[in-house]
């Protein structure tokens, strides 16, 4: 059952749910339910949600939420990010509290991904 007022669900834009689906797959071992051609939706241990297909993908500099993942080993992953055909819009760059980097994946979604 979901937790009282958490966030239960988050669904992102894409403008190809074939490209999403295979770098998050690719990247972060999720697996994805199709529901019709237009979306898809995953289910992690904490969190679940899903892709929709739409040429319109907002990111962080035009006022979206910014998505940031954890990771214990930030170059693995950002070299897992190159290699998915993921784009670094930020290389790593250091901030209070840890280091971090900001991709887009295929689809067109900004994201970022952080470290201690």
């Amino acid at each position: 059952m979901p937790k009282h007022e958490s966030i239960n669900y988050l669904e992102f834009a894409s403008r190809d749910l074939n490209e999403s689906k295979s770098f998050f797959n690719t990247v972060f071992g999720w697996s994805f339910t199709d529901y019709g051609p237009d979306y898809t939706a995953f289910s992690l241990s904490n969190l679940d949600g899903g892709f929709f297909s739409s040429e319109q993908v907002k990111t962080a500099d035009q006022g979206a939420p910014l998505t940031v993942f954890y990771s214990a080993k930030l170059d693995e992953t950002l070299n897992k990010v190159r290699q998915a055909g993921g784009r670094i819009t930020r290389d790593i760059f250091d901030f209070p509290g840890g280091r971090r980097f900001h991709f887009k994946e295929p689809g067109g979604n900004e994201m970022a991904v952080w470290s201690e």
